[in-house]
């Protein structure tokens, strides 16, 4: 089997998780906007899954980047719709 094919069939197995792990990406978000390192973490997926999902929850505004991006170049995640944490604690 070639390397693309198996790929391929890695890349349909992590597409085949998207709407559960969309579900567990906004029950994190719902209580603290997250960076994909912090993501990760709290869902132990690798952080190539996380941005497959985020990006088809980006692709149909589900969630949003806020802020700048920290020392290491990764931004914050909120779901669109809510107020921000910042907002909800000020």
């Amino acid at each position: 089997m070639s390397q693309i094919q198996k790929i391929q069939r890695k890349m349909l197995e992590i597409v085949q998780d998207e709407m559960i792990m969309k579900s567990r990406i906004e029950e994190i978000l719902k209580t603290e906007n997250k960076t994909i390192p912090e993501l990760s973490e709290a869902l132990s997926c690798p952080s190539y899954e996380l941005n497959i999902w985020l990006a088809a929850m980006l692709r149909y505004n589900e969630v949003e980047a806020v802020g700048r991006a920290d020392v290491d170049g990764y931004f914050k995640y909120e779901l669109t719709g809510k107020k921000s944490v910042a907002e909800e604690e000020g």
